[in-house]
This record gives structure tokens, sequence and C-alpha cells, in this order.
């Protein structure tokens, strides 16, 4: 089926959206709160309704807020290469969200998490969290993407870059959810993974293996 969730992928990033404003995580009403897709990238230091009290949670761990510094500082090295295009973008596609039959997707759930901005940040996703499903790491999702990019039109514009910076993204946010719901065996692993991105050339998107760092 992996076909088909990569021009699922397409699909979501050709939504129209006419009628709304802003960038970032979406209202009922089709209001996001950021004039910039960078800005929006970027308020992940601070705390939401959905993450209270993180920071401070996490500054009396072990990891500390040293991992969340870093990977702010690098997200804001690679924010000269970001886009601010603005498309649909569904942000938590692996978390038991697509449906699937006969080899073809039938439906996609949950768009609690859905942002305006860049669609490749729903690439990002899947390659940040491909490697945490046991069954699936035989696929080399990174290389079937870039294929997918490359059989359906040019790649994208400093792609390397982009998906560098989503997967910094990805695994703050991680870092402040998991917090929140004292998960700290995965807390140090996603901060293990932002600080290893941090420390490569822009574009440079290798993940540890998953237990590592731990």
């Amino acid at each position: 089926m992996l076909p088909s969730l990569l021009t699922a992928l397409d699909a979501i990033g050709r939504i129209d959206l006419a009628g709304t404003a802003g960038y970032g995580i979406w209202t009922p009403g089709g209001r996001a709160p950021y004039d910039s897709w960078t800005d929006a990238l970027l308020a992940i230091g601070t705390e939401t309704a959905r993450v209270p009290g993180w920071r401070a949670a996490l500054t009396d761990s072990e990891t500390g807020l040293g991992p969340v510094e870093a990977g702010l500082a690098k997200l804001a090295t690679l924010a000269p290469y970001l886009p601010n295009e603005r498309r649909m973008i569904h942000g938590d596609l692996l978390s038991h969200n697509v449906l699937a039959a006969d080899g073809t997707v039938t439906a996609v759930l949950d768009w609690g998490n859905a942002l305006y901005g860049d669609h490749l940040y729903d690439a990002a996703w899947l390659i940040y969290w491909w490697p945490w499903c046991p069954q699936w790491r035989t696929i080399d999702i990174y290389a079937e993407l870039l294929t997918h990019w490359h059989a359906t039109g040019p790649p994208p514009t400093h792609l390397h870059e982009r998906l560098h910076a989503y997967l910094i993204h990805i695994g703050l946010d991680a870092i402040a959810y998991c917090t929140v719901q004292r998960r700290w065996d995965e807390v140090r692993h996603n901060a293990h993974t932002v600080v290893a991105l941090t420390h490569r050339a822009p574009g440079e998107i290798g993940l540890p293996a998953v237990g590592s760092g731990r």
C-alpha cells in the first residue's frame, strides 16, 4: 500500500485552502495563529494548552532543556531554506490514523494536529517515525519518497534542508509531549535524536537507530 500512501500525501497537499488564513495548527474556523511558516515552527519552544508545564518539568529532569535549546538554534539556521508556501499538513499520519484495504488507503482520520504550511512536513513525519515500527524497517522510506518525487515532477527545492528542519521540529514536539506524559524513556530518545540532527550539516538527515542513546 506504500504507493497509495504516497499518493495520499500528494492529495493532502492539494486540498483547497480558500477561505482560510495563517500558518500552524488551525481551528475549526480555518484560522491558524502565525503570520509565517517559520514563525509557526519556531513557536515549538513555547508552551501551549496541549502541552502545559513541559518546560519546567523538563528542566527538572535528567535531560534538561539543553537539547531543546540546541534544536531551536539549529532550526533557526535552517529557516532561510524554508518556503513560505501554505498547504495542508495532516501532522499525525502514523498513529493509527490511516485506514487501508486491498493495498489502498481508504481514509485518513483525526485531523486534530493538522497545520497550514509546507506539505513536506508530512513526509518528514514518515521519515522520523518509520523506524519505530519494526515491521517496516526493511523499507527505506526516504529512498521511496525520493523515487516518488522524481517520478511525479521535479524534486522540491532545498528538499534536504527542509526535511532536516522538520525532523528537528518533530523531535522537539515529541520531547514536549512526552515530558507532559512523563514518558521519560521516549523523552531521552527524542532528545538524543534532536541533538544528533543539530550536529549535522544542513540537509544531512540520518537518524539514530531507535533504542540508541537511551
